[in-house]
């Protein structure tokens, strides 16, 4: 998967964006700058989420927080949030997600023969969202109890066969159009609860057949990696008011809920002081490895004792080791014949981040995949800034990376054709540093 092109009119700091990233370019690597406020971070999760949570019904929520407040012009039934070019490796795929008025069903659809039959509220976007409902809520009372719930199965089948009229006749007007429902939101910045607009996404280039299977394996191969200290627009606005405030309850508190979110959100990275779950996860996983080809062959392979000398190679002459009991990790430092060990405290910020993200693009295997970072170059020496291509390179060289930066020493290790720009644009500053690319 590449992205080629990434058009936002007007979403929130976002104002006639229009980027190219071309797929001819090597490496695949694109720096995205401006100072302060000019919507790096808000472009990379409007695009992250937009193809990470469009297909997935537990994730569609983190859409609608985002979109919470887009509203539609007065006088006008839609609106274009974004469209995103897409090469699956043989085409480019075309997709425009568009916001339209929940009740635009009415005015696209002929169903005056079937007013007596189905009641207003069912002439909206959200019925395929109700029908969806009230047939996995069937599906679950028949198979728990169908004779106690009798009564219940009854009404939720006449509420069934009216949506299912209408959810059909939507559908099949979808199809024609080359399009897909995804969500209701709500056009209200103060209130969730009433989702009066639909997001919809119309694309290009892709038999209406194929679409589920396309968004799945796309939302499987975008990723987003970010300073934990970052504002996640994806959050509710409830939970980011929790930021100007106190609380020792983890469902209270914006990191815990941060950390929850991760858990469903797979794809998402923070940069937090050592990715200590996914580095033994690793170690895990290379032990598992060498195990089964102990079993099919006779003899251990050698993943374990591979991943520790490149861990190795990134910290210079300190040394990682994995704890017997795979609770956690330690550090050494060889310097000569002396060892001494090391706490926390010993090892730099840059260091760990640097570790940090080499663990994770290895322990989630990511590759041919769209990684979006933002932010990558905080805790980093400029030198490191400028290294950081280098390593991104060699670590997974198959994938199209897109850093949200604010540092010239990073745009500085790659062509300046690369370099993608929003208002307000990066100042050069003077550097020391070569330019070896």
């Amino acid at each position: 998967m590449h992205l080629l092109r990434v058009q936002v009119p007007n979403f929130r700091g976002l104002k006639d964006i229009d980027i190219t990233f071309e797929k001819d370019f090597f490496p695949q690597i694109f720096p995205l700058g401006s100072q302060n406020g000019g919507g790096k971070s808000t472009l990379l999760q409007l695009i992250f989420v937009l193809l990470h949570c469009s297909v997935d019904d537990d994730k569609k929520r983190f859409l609608a927080n985002l979109l919470q407040g887009f509203k539609i012009y007065d006088g006008e039934d839609k609106r274009v949030l974004a469209v995103i070019d897409i090469w699956d490796g043989e085409k480019v795929v075309k997709l425009q997600f568009i916001s339209y008025k929940d009740y635009y069903v009415k005015r696209i659809l002929d169903l005056d023969s079937k007013k007596e039959t189905i009641d207003e509220e069912y002439l909206c976007f959200s019925t395929l969202k109700k029908f969806k409902n009230v047939t996995a809520y069937l599906f679950k009372q028949i198979s728990l109890n169908p004779q106690r719930n009798a009564e219940q199965i009854v009404k939720s089948r006449k509420e069934h066969k009216k949506l299912e009229v209408i959810s059909q006749e939507i559908i099949k007007y979808l199809e024609s159009e080359d399009m897909t429902y995804i969500c209701n939101y709500s056009s209200d910045i103060n209130s969730n609860d009433k989702r009066d607009e639909a997001l919809l996404c119309h694309f290009n280039n892709i038999d209406s057949k194929e679409t589920e299977v396309f968004f799945n394996e796309l939302s499987h191969k975008i990723f987003l990696a970010a300073p934990s200290t970052q504002i996640f627009l994806f959050f509710s606005q409830v939970s980011r008011k929790l930021l100007f405030g106190t609380s020792s309850e983890e469902d209270r508190n914006y990191y815990g809920i941060l950390e929850s979110a991760k858990s469903q959100l797979k794809c998402l990275f923070t940069y937090d002081f050592l990715a200590v779950e996914l580095l033994i996860e690793l170690f895990r996983t290379a032990r598992d490895l060498d195990f089964r080809e102990a079993i099919k062959t006779g003899t251990y392979g050698n993943n374990y004792q591979t991943l520790i000398k490149e861990l190795n190679l990134l910290l210079g002459n300190k040394k990682i080791n994995l704890n017997e009991d795979f609770s956690g990790v330690n550090f050494k430092l060889y310097n000569n014949s002396e060892t001494i060990e090391l706490y926390p405290e010993d090892l730099s910020h840059g260091e760990l981040k640097r570790l940090s993200i080499y663990i994770w693009l290895k322990s989630r295997n990511i590759e041919d995949a769209i990684v979006l970072m933002d932010e990558v170059e905080i805790a980093f020496h400029p030198d490191w800034q400028y290294q950081i291509i280098s390593d991104l390179k060699e670590w997974a060289p198959s994938n199209q990376y897109i850093l949200a930066t604010h540092s010239y020493a990073l745009c500085e290790a790659l062509t300046p054709a690369h370099v993608k720009e929003i208002e307000p644009k990066l100042i050069k500053q003077e550097s020391n540093i070569t330019n070896e690319s």
